[in-house]
């Protein structure tokens, strides 16, 4: 939602020149309000859902005193099953200066717009809170990465091209930036990082957290439960079932599929499946599943990457082109716009495709659709679509 707001000033900035005369600003209480209007209702939907199908609702922090026992509150509760859905917090970073940081859940709830503000980290959140930060009007926005380009995972060309329109937009990204201290300096703060030119230090109004969760699991006690787990959380089966048959496990709390919303909701289904069932009836299937950076270019990724796809002896073209003199981006005034599509050779199989540009964050579901129903290049590329339009461009990427 407050991405959907900064986008009129995107849209004002790109069509600058081209018919549109628009004076945009946006008003950071206003937006956060907007924002609320919708996650505030949430939660006690939720809830009132559960108690109508007869779930009863506890507030507290759970642990394990037994392999079917919880405390919760200081009462012992013993059930048949268990279900563990506990998610991820940030991870430690284990600097002086630490609690000085605020998280992504303390920045979308920030009253006012910060004027100077630093991300440490350079992924998923540190770009899109970034980007938000910068088109909603503050002076100074700078992200910390610490390695040599942000958004590790997704394709370096891609990620070239959204590194160049972040500069554009006047955020200064800054790389191989390894956060040593954070210091409170009067109401504002001072952070020093290392860097390959040496120690540096930049003054700042807000510092926030986007270096990346871990499972959140240290307080539920699970040596007690007869549940083993490690770094990337809860050891579960394909059923969703953890080392003590009776407890389950989903989500970004499990050592499962990729820690996006839809992969919990998932599993949390084949979880609530077999756990009614009684046994394991259903297993999880991971069809390929797209990610996208919500940054204004937008940047997305499905399948395999280049490095992967040759890690895995595979024989293919990478079909790359940069797309700004493109309808679909003439159109909108983007200037940052290009697809790398990889195809196996012989087979025609489409083994992975990454995009930037407008378009992108629904262009690689209808990728991933395709490559779940196993349609080859050609057949794709054989698909005819009435009107010009993000969907039609697909058939010129394969």
């Amino acid at each position: 939602m407050l991405i959907a707001v900064t986008e009129g000033v995107d849209w004002a900035r790109n069509l600058k020149g081209k018919g549109l005369r628009a004076q945009t600003a946006v008003d950071w209480p206003d937006m956060i309000a907007f924002k609320r209007s919708f996650t505030d209702l949430m939660s006690g939907r939720i809830e009132a859902g559960m108690q109508r199908a007869g779930v009863v609702p506890l507030h507290g922090q759970a642990r394990f005193t037994g392999p079917n026992t919880i405390e919760v509150n200081g009462e012992l509760l013993t059930a048949r099953h268990f279900h563990l859905a506990t998610g991820a917090r940030p991870m430690t970073l284990n600097i002086p200066g630490e609690n000085l940081l605020i998280t992504s859940t303390d920045f979308l709830e920030l009253p006012e717009r910060p004027d100077r503000v630093v991300f440490v980290g350079g992924g998923f959140i540190a770009m899109e809170f970034a980007h938000i930060c910068k088109r909603a009007g503050s002076r100074d926005v700078t992200v910390l990465e610490m390695m040599k380009r942000p958004l590790g995972n997704f394709d370096p060309d891609m990620v070239g091209m959204l590194s160049e329109a972040t500069a554009d937009l006047g955020i200064d990204l800054r790389t191989e930036a390894r956060v040593l201290t954070i210091e409170q300096d009067g109401a504002g703060f001072i952070v020093t990082y290392e860097t390959p030119q040496g120690t540096q230090t930049i003054a700042c109004d807000r510092v926030v957290h986007a270096t990346g969760r871990v499972p959140n699991i240290e307080h539920l006690n699970l040596d007690a439960a007869g549940v083993a787990y490690g770094r990337k959380g809860i050891q579960v089966s394909p059923f969703m079932r953890t080392t003590n048959p009776a407890i389950f496990a989903a989500g970004d709390c499990a050592d499962s599929g990729p820690n996006l919303t839809p992969v919990s909701a998932n599993e949390g289904r084949i979880a609530g499946k077999n756990l009614l069932a009684g046994k394991d009836e259903r297993a999880i299937h991971y069809p390929p599943i797209p990610s996208v950076v919500f940054t204004l270019p937008p940047v997305a990724s499905v399948g395999l990457s280049e490095d992967a796809a040759r890690e895995q002896g595979l024989d293919f073209d990478a079909h790359f082109e940069i797309t700004a003199q493109w309808y679909s981006s003439l159109r909108v005034g983007a200037r940052h716009s290009a697809y790398k599509v990889l195809v196996e050779k012989g087979s025609g199989n489409i083994l992975g495709a990454h995009l930037i540009g407008p378009g992108a964050e629904e262009q690689i579901n209808l990728l991933a659709m395709a490559m779940g129903a196993g349609l080859t290049a050609n057949k794709l590329k054989g698909i005819i679509f009435a009107y010009p339009s993000y969907a039609s461009d697909i058939s010129s990427m394969v």
